[in-house]
């Protein structure tokens, strides 16, 4: 634990891991937290701003919040401005762990082969309450409506789960093909090695970002979000484990040779064993490093697909089609609260990880700790 003790000494690695572990919670429980439905739609609540909390009756005193019902009105045909319609005899008291839309606590639901539909492995437990939320008719858009009237809020909360996960998953698939096709390459050498390192760098000279779109382009448009977020995972995962099987490789030149590996050889032990059981184990310090620095890798290519409409796709959410909206000039300049949002934690997660995976380097890496020993010297 030695490792973990001089992380925690690094401020900014601290406060990434903080960061993360934030918003893994969040959207993991995110219908506890989120007032509504990521597809809950408000009546007359398209487009509306972020509701005002009020603190104060109407004689100026102080009392616990509430907000007024507050619907769109007409739209002035010249002028282009929204009528905003509030209800102010109807004021709605703002409460903690309030009644509202029910859903399944600790649910498992995960798309399984061969058609990737969402199956329902545990059904979880039947909750109402949320963390908070509104009596009356009054309801608490914190971050405004979209302009089908759904709680933005809540929609950023839910879309992070495919936002935040596509990460995980990636690498999951990604790294265990780059550490194996990298140590058969570095441990057999010869015209396996040859072979291997050609197809890698072929896969090093395609575009990833082109690849994606012009394979999201032809998929088929009846694909659920479910297959399409397994598609743009396995996409992603089989261009992006090719730098880490030539790293792997080299630390494998080294390592073959080590006294460790020979004297496993001599007791008979087969390669694939002594890849996987000796020397892949060795090279876990990069591995930590390189998956935490590739998971931004894969949120913002899933963000960039579906910004341009080619991944998850409405109803369903995701930070990416979140800030799809961004492509309407008129939703940037008058309706900023729906892009800001989405942007920012994009943002926020991808250097929440660098950092992180920065820390982790200075904690991990032998050769940067024995440099800042040097420079310290």
């Amino acid at each position: 634990m030695n490792w973990w003790k001089k992380l925690n000494k690094n401020p900014l690695a601290r406060f990434g891991a903080s960061i993360l572990i934030f918003f893994y919670i969040i959207v993991i429980f995110a219908d506890f937290f989120a007032p509504y439905k990521f597809d809950e739609y408000q009546v007359n609540g398209s487009l509306l701003p972020p509701t005002q909390i009020h603190w104060r009756d109407r004689e100026g005193n102080f009392t616990a919040p509430y907000v007024y019902p507050t619907t769109q009105g007409a739209t002035d045909i010249e002028t282009g401005d929204r009528e905003i319609t509030v209800d102010y005899d109807k004021p709605s008291p703002i409460k903690f762990f309030v009644k509202g839309p029910s859903y399944n606590l600790f649910e498992i639901t995960l798309p399984l082969p061969p058609k990737f539909e969402l199956v329902t492995l545990f059904p979880g437990i039947p909750v109402q309450r949320h963390l908070f939320g509104t009596i009356g008719e009054g309801k608490i858009n914190l971050l405004g409506t979209d302009e089908q009237g759904r709680d933005e809020f809540s929609r950023l909360l839910f879309g992070g789960r495919v936002s935040l996960f596509i990460g995980l998953v990636g690498i999951t698939i990604s790294f265990p093909l780059g550490m194996l096709v990298g140590g058969i390459s570095g441990y057999f050498g010869g015209w396996i090695d040859g072979v291997l390192m050609r197809l890698v760098e072929v896969l090093m000279t395609i575009p990833g970002i082109y690849l994606l779109v012009a394979l999201a382009a032809i998929l088929p448009s009846g694909l659920s979000s479910a297959q399409r977020f397994l598609l743009i995972v396995l996409i992603t995962s089989l261009i992006s484990w090719s730098g880490l099987a030539r790293v792997i490789r080299g630390q494998v030149l080294s390592l073959k040779e080590q006294e460790f590996i020979q004297a496993a050889k001599a007791m008979g032990a087969k390669p694939l064993y002594i890849i996987v059981r000796h020397i892949l184990p060795q090279t876990a310090t990069y591995i930590i490093i390189s998956a935490t620095l590739a998971v931004p890798g894969f949120i913002v290519a899933e963000s960039v697909l579906s910004l341009i409409g080619l991944g998850i796709q409405q109803p369903d959410v995701s930070w990416g089609n979140l800030l799809s909206l961004a492509t309407n000039a008129s939703i940037i300049v008058l309706q900023p609260w729906l892009i800001i949002p989405p942007a920012f934690m994009i943002i926020t997660t991808v250097l929440a990880f660098n950092v992180l995976g920065d820390g982790l380097r200075d904690v991990l890496d032998p050769k940067s700790l024995q440099s800042q020993q040097s420079y310290g010297e």
